[in-house]
């Protein structure tokens, strides 16, 4: 049994049984599907990497951990793919036991009678909601003599989102080769891009890399943002040329064995920075070590985004993109018009990966960083190319800097610091263009 699920079955309510269904396969257009990535939590619960499957969990049970998966099947092998089957699931996956797929509808009321707590999110997957619901509206009919459903249902992504906050050392070593994978294609993208390439040319690039390197691929849309481009926040057309004199902004992680990295770097295609474009980048990149460097335990998040705030509406002001003193601009939140975005979050096998930001939602209490959370710091200024308020050397400047910082017990560590940010060591890396 994995770590994870045993960790997971501890926390349940006694006299209570969890439903967490796998992803199913996405149709991408008429026949052909999307590529299969399997759902964060069953992945994290079970490891079992195939679609349309089921995890019962039954803490205290004999068989507390049975899976419903796709049936051995040789002809829908030989046209999709080898199938695990009821064997592979308890032999390969620790399932004590497990059954078809096309049991389960049968079977719910074998699992879920004379239960306390259901375990169990609806709205995530809707065919198996109808089927639950479907259970539920039997044991109405069959009213209180002779009806035992659970009397309540709780979210089991309450749990999960908690123990994926904290990092394992073993998920600790993926997140690092995630990281190290999408800051060596980082580095390669400021190697070779030139003038005249196209976005989609570095896109392929660097996907090429990851993939090259282990990676299963990217861990979500690749923004590759030359010119004005790099003021939209998700670009992801990525099909324009590349302008001697223009910045190129890239936001690009890599997913490796399910976890996720998450770089942004910001870098002149030519390779040196102007002076407008260098004045912007400095302020920036200011901030964000700024920013790393409050990713210590006992912050919180809203610290770090208030204090991201404070710093990014000095320098707009001293960039002179804003005018007026700096805590009335604040109070007007006139930064919005140059930082829309939060300074970073959570990050693990989602991009934005789960786990709750506060501890109190009404009140604004901010959860404490705390060992083993993983986060993004990525504080940017984005001046539209037609703001004619601001001063016209800075119009279609978009500058984001990202890093991955993991927390520990005496700071932080910056996984992704592989990859230079520095705008000198930048110019001098690209000026061994070949």
């Amino acid at each position: 049994m994995r770590k994870q699920l045993k960790r997971f079955i501890d926390q349940l309510d006694e006299n209570s049984v969890a439903i967490i269904p796998a992803a199913h396969e996405k149709t991408r257009s008429y026949d052909s599907e999307y590529k299969f990535r399997q759902d964060s939590d069953f992945w994290y619960l079970t490891g079992f990497p195939e679609p349309d499957a089921i995890a019962v969990i039954t803490p205290g049970a004999k068989d507390d951990y049975v899976l419903y998966v796709r049936p051995r099947d040789p002809l829908m092998e030989t046209w999709y793919g080898r199938r695990q089957g009821t064997e592979g699931a308890v032999k390969n996956y620790g399932a004590k036991k497990a059954f078809s797929i096309e049991k389960f509808a049968d079977n719910i009321g074998r699992h879920l009678d004379g239960k306390d707590v259901l375990y169990y999110r609806f709205s995530s997957d809707n065919e198996l909601d109808a089927k639950m619901l479907d259970y539920f509206s039997e044991q109405r009919v069959r009213r209180l003599k002779t009806a035992y459903p659970p009397h309540t249902i709780k979210d089991p992504t309450l749990i999960t989102g908690e123990m994926r906050l904290h990092k394992t050392a073993e998920e600790v070593e993926l997140m690092q080769i995630s990281a190290n994978i999408a800051a060596e294609a980082h580095i390669l993208a400021m190697k070779k891009v030139k003038p005249g390439m196209t976005e989609g040319q570095v896109e392929a690039l660097m996907e090429a890399y990851m993939k090259d390197k282990g990676a299963s691929g990217v861990a979500y849309n690749s923004i590759v943002g030359g010119g004005a481009n790099a003021t939209i926040l998700h670009y992801v057309e990525n099909n324009m040329p590349l302008k001697d004199g223009d910045l190129l902004l890239i936001d690009a992680g890599a997913e490796f064995q399910g976890y996720a990295s998450d770089i942004t770097r910001t870098f002149p295609v030519n390779g040196k920075f102007t002076p407008a474009q260098r004045e912007v980048y400095d302020v920036v990149l200011d901030v964000q070590k700024k920013c790393i460097d409050l990713t210590v335990v006992g912050n919180t998040h809203m610290k770090r985004q208030e204090y991201s705030i404070e710093l990014l509406t000095e320098g707009m002001v001293k960039l002179g993109l804003l005018k007026g003193r700096t805590s009335d601009l604040i109070k007007k939140k006139a930064y919005l018009k140059y930082y829309m975005h939060g300074v970073g979050h959570w990050l693990g096998l989602d991009v934005h990966d789960a786990g709750r930001y506060y501890v109190d939602q009404q009140a604004k209490q901010s959860k404490p960083y705390a060992p083993g959370m993983v986060l993004t710091v990525e504080p940017g200024i984005y001046v539209p190319p037609d703001d004619k308020s601001a001063p016209a050397k800075y119009r279609g400047i978009g500058i984001r800097i990202e890093d991955d910082v993991l927390v520990t017990e005496s700071g932080n560590i910056n996984l992704t610091s592989k990859v230079t940010k520095e705008a000198d060591e930048i110019e001098a890396l690209m000026a061994k263009r070949k």
